[in-house]
Formats: C-alpha cells, structure tokens, sequence
C-alpha cells in the first residue's frame, strides 16, 4: 500500500481549483484568490521536489494550508493591533469591524470617567448624590459615634470617655437610606468667617477705612472721601492673620472625623434642653462605588470582543502576500513530513527506501519560527512607542542640522 501511495500519485498540476476547495471557504469569493490558490498549488509541489520526486500530497491539502495562511497571517497582524489600539478604543461601539481602519486619538470616555470619580470626592463633576442630615449637639458632649447614623440615633460620650445611652436625635435626609452605610464627605461645624471681620478698604467713610488711612500716613489728610486700592494678596494676608490669630491664640471652631467618631472643638456649651443641629453632607457608599465605575453594554471591553476580522486576501500588499506564500510552504513542507514520519522506510527488491520525514517537519518548524519572528518583529517596529520614539529622533536631527544653516544679516 505504501508502495503504491508513492509510485501512483501524479501531482495534477496548476488549474484544479473549485468553489469548496478549501475547509472554510473564507477567501473563495475573491477573484485574486482563486488565481493565486492554483499558482501557489503549483509552485509548492515543485519546491518540494515535483517532479523529479513524488510529492504525497493532493491540491486539496495545498488550497487547505494556503487558506491558513492567510488566516495566520492576518490574526497576527490583527493581534498586533489589538495590542497597540485596545486602550483608545475600551468603550466604544464593537458592532462595527475595525480591519483596515486606521485609529487615532484617546479613550477619553474612560479618561472623563476616571477624572469625574476623582472630581466627586471634592465636590466636583457629576458623581455620587450628596445628601445632608443633620445631628443634634448636647451640652457638655465633644464625642458622638456616627456609625449608628443609619439608624437615626447618636452615641454620646461625655468628656470622660464613658458613653451615655444611645438617643434617636440625628436625621438623614431620606427615610430609605436608614440602614445603609453612608460616607460623611462634609461637615458644618466653623467659626465666623474671618471676611465678616475684615474691614472693607474701598469704604469712603467709617472706623474701618479710618484705620486703614492711618496705616498708610494718609490720616493728616482732610478730603472730602478717600479711595485706596489694595492689591489682592492684601486681603489675603489680612483674612489668613485672622485665622490664625483664632486657631492659635483662642478656641478654635474644628472637628475631627476618625473612624466615623467625631471630636468637636471647643466643647459645646449650649443647653440640654435646647440642643443645636450640626449639618452634615454624605453620600451612599454603594451610590458612591456605582458612580466611580462604568457600565456599557454592546461595546469594546476586552481583548476578545474589539472587532478585528480576517483581512481580505486582496487588502494585503505584496510584502504580506510574501511572507504567505512562505508560510504555506512551510505548512505544507510539515504536513508531508508528518505522511512520510508515518512509512519510515519502504520496501523494494533487494532493500528499502528511507524517507525524510523527521527531517522534513524539522525544518518546516525552522521555517515557521523564523517567519513568525520576522513577522513579530517588523510588527513591533511599527508599535506606537516605536514609532514616537524615531519621531523624536528625527526631530532632534533637524534640529541639528538647522543649526548649520547660517542666519541672514538683517539691514534696516
């Protein structure tokens, strides 16, 4: 049998190619295709030696790793950029295939979302509702554990250190947020501004503007009004003296947050029977994690779903048809040796013929390493870093050589 399988193959030659030729039939339809699929038949049983030896393969198998070519070919190219445009395009529309597309620009959904998240937490850009509650202050009481807010009531503890018992006396702004965590991203617990106090310099008449002018030396004048303009860092410098003057050298209104126990500062003085209402804004901690992080259906996500599909035989230039044509020599220079590793030797009178089948597959896999290494690395020169990096390069050596162009003279 093995004998016949060598002796009564004649390889068909060029022109045997039909609609269904190929496993998947993805390229049939291309006109180009189906020119080059006999051509490419031809020249890869004459590179493994047809005629002058038989060749144990059928057109078939030769149309079948050609398609597979030009699918691994156009995976690794469409891997390649997956690689460097997946990052731009997360977010986008994925129903709308991106072969042959040229893209440019960043993801700035993605961008504006992570920004807005960070703008949240200080109040600005869309983001989590904040809402407001109120707590009740008690005379005497500097310490009040805010984690049974949720539950509309307050922990007092006295200066002490011992707790009182637990009184229902905070507010949340809606009764469907009791019993869920919340995250207090403000309170309103300050002391008169220190703008209130500061005397308005561009004032015409009173004891403010009167002590200014004596600053200046101008109080030995007798108009009618004065008018001085300050420059603005003045103001600046006169609000900042006021605060510090109350945090250091007085009782200082402040608070402090730590583990949701706050610690007022000074200790309230107010009466028992009048408590005063502390206001507060928070926001839903799950509202919070929801609105950092975005959710879109039917778009771009992952390295599986951003839409690259096979190319189109007749898209790619010569220099990728090339590399093709190689690799399905290759593929079919492996598929032979894998038949011949199968029948290591055939008998014949008065000996037996060794085949090269190990030998064959050997080199089919040198073969295909060195193209995907080629490939890989053309790829890569061509990768967005690479290619920022020899602009940069190119725009220094301009550079360089404008410094020998001599200046023009100028006469006026």
């Amino acid at each position: 049998m093995a004998s016949d399988l060598v002796t009564n193959i004649n390889w068909p030659g060029s022109s045997s190619f039909t609609y269904g030729s190929t496993p998947f039939g993805l390229y049939e339809s291309e006109s180009i295709f189906r020119e080059h699929a006999d051509k490419v038949n031809d020249w890869v049983a004459k590179r493994l030696g047809y005629p002058v030896q038989n060749v144990e393969l059928l057109p078939q198998n030769i149309y079948a790793v050609f398609e597979e070519s030009i699918s691994e070919y156009s995976a690794q190219v469409n891997a390649f950029n997956i690689r460097n445009n997946l990052y731009n395009m997360l977010g986008h529309d994925n129903t709308n295939s991106l072969t042959n597309t040229y893209l440019e620009g960043t993801n700035t959904t993605q961008i504006v979302t992570i920004a807005n998240s960070y703008g949240s937490e200080i109040g600005l850009g869309p983001g989590a509702t904040v809402y407001k509650g109120s707590l009740a202050l008690h005379s005497g009481v500097q310490r009040y554990d805010l984690k049974n807010l949720s539950a509309v009531s307050e922990s007092l503890v006295n200066a002490s250190g011992q707790p009182f018992a637990t009184i229902p006396s905070g507010s949340l702004e809606s009764g469907s947020h009791y019993g869920k965590n919340i995250t207090i991203t403000r309170i309103y617990y300050t002391g008169v501004p220190a703008i209130s106090r500061f005397f308005d310099p561009y004032a015409t008449s009173g004891a403010g503007t009167l002590n200014l002018m004596q600053e200046f030396g101008f109080s030995g004048f007798s108009p009618a009004s004065q008018f001085v303009l300050m420059p603005i860092y003045e103001d600046l410098l006169r609000i900042q003296a006021i605060e510090f003057n109350d945090q250091i050298r007085r009782s200082a209104y402040t608070f402090n947050l730590v583990n949701n126990v706050l610690e007022i500062f000074p200790v309230p003085g107010i009466s028992t029977a009048n408590p005063k209402n502390l206001w507060f804004e928070y926001v839903i901690t799950d509202e919070r994690i929801e609105a950092s992080m975005l959710h879109k259906s039917n778009v771009i996500s992952s390295y599986a779903n951003i839409k690259y599909d096979n190319m189109t035989y007749a898209s790619i230039n010569s220099v990728g048809k090339q590399w093709i044509w190689k690799y399905t020599l290759a593929l079919a220079k492996e598929l032979l040796g894998g038949i011949r590793e199968k029948y290591a030797s055939i008998p014949i009178p008065e000996g037996e013929i060794s085949l090269d089948g190990a030998s064959l597959r050997a080199e089919a896999q040198n073969d295909k390493d060195r193209l995907y290494e080629q490939l890989r690395q053309d790829l890569e020169e061509l990768s967005r870093p690479k290619q920022m990096e020899y602009k940069a390069q190119e725009a220094e050596q301009v550079q360089k050589m404008l410094k020998n162009i001599p200046l023009p003279f100028y006469i006026g």
